[in-house]
């Protein structure tokens, strides 16, 4: 738990990113070059951009629809408890290393979908995806839209990527500028943009 967590964690994805580096199916430094789109199904063409568009877009959708619908069971429930108050959740009988590991499973697989769709997208893989990097633009992406909403993450994302395309057209350096505007939301928005919003309009204090 706590900072040991964070470390263990840490190491095992520079451990990662060595195998990736070192074995010879990864590529190494050039990473997996000219990944094949293929048929989806046997039938829709990937190549296709738009068929590409609306496979994303599947995709998406359904990786939505999972975290909803997981949130909103009683399995939901009982992590939203653990999290609050373990030990609490612990005298009412529930096995939490149990949630927790399930939890970390469902995360890991739709971090595993979401890889995969990239690297058809890009026809291309490369050690930046396994870097740790990586899992920070997530958590930073997560920070801005809002912790603990459905909608929080997804509007961080949309926020991120669309100034990581407009910054590099226009030759400013990208990580300063998000992490200028990271710091700004930390201080003027706690709760993440979506969960301000919810908090007005539900008429929560700070």
């Amino acid at each position: 738990q706590g900072i040991y967590f964070a470390m263990i964690t840490l190491a095992l994805s520079q451990m990662v990113f060595f195998m990736a580096l070192q074995l010879k199916f990864t590529g190494g430094e050039d990473g997996i070059q000219a990944v094949p789109r293929g048929h989806l199904f046997g039938m829709i063409d990937l190549g296709q951009p738009m068929a590409m568009y609306y496979t994303v877009l599947a995709v998406f959708l359904f990786g939505f629809v999972v975290i909803w619908r997981t949130v909103h069971s009683p399995f939901g429930q009982v992590l939203k408890a653990i999290r609050e108050n373990e030990p609490r959740a612990i005298s009412l009988g529930y096995r939490t290393d149990h949630y927790k590991l399930m939890a970390f499973v469902l995360s890991a697989a739709l971090a595993g979908l979401a890889g995969g769709t990239k690297a058809i997208v890009f026809q291309l893989a490369t050690l930046t995806d396994v870097q740790w990097q990586m899992s920070g633009a997530v958590v930073l992406m997560t920070l801005l839209g809002g912790i603990g909403t459905l909608f929080g993450p997804v509007v961080g994302a949309a926020l991120v990527v669309t100034l990581e395309n407009y910054l590099a057209a226009s030759n400013l350096p990208v990580p300063v500028v998000i992490g200028v505007i990271f710091v700004a939301c930390v201080l003027l928005f706690r709760r993440g943009i979506v969960g301000e919003i919810a908090a007005r309009f539900s008429g929560k204090r700070p």
